[in-house]
């Protein structure tokens, strides 16, 4: 099981979603941690990099009637050996493209 971390404005950025818009992103998380243990991520998940960043990564996610929802990580160091460790920074809609 990969482990994670939440930088505080990611934390604060999820406050703000809907029950029902956390609720959609949990289960694009399941997914998501299927893909890393497997090494190749879906092509419905839409995982690419944030431009002009170093090694940011952004997922798309639904937020139902809504703009689509997009949450940015990036690798961490592993906290056990052979785990993915995976450090969320930003999570809503486009808008979190001003500070990845």
């Amino acid at each position: 099981m990969p482990t994670y971390e939440a930088l505080p404005r990611f934390n604060a950025d999820l406050d703000r979603l809907t029950p029902e818009q956390r609720r959609r992103f949990r289960q694009t998380v399941a997914a998501f941690v299927d893909d890393l243990r497997t090494g190749r991520f879906r092509a419905g998940l839409r995982i690419k990099r944030v431009r002009c960043t170093s090694g940011i990564y952004e997922l798309t996610w639904s937020m139902g009637s809504g703009p689509a929802g997009r949450a940015t990580w990036e690798y961490g160091p592993a906290r056990r050996p052979g785990t993915q460790h995976i450090i969320w920074r930003r999570i809503g809609t486009h808008d979190i493209f001003t500070g990845p």
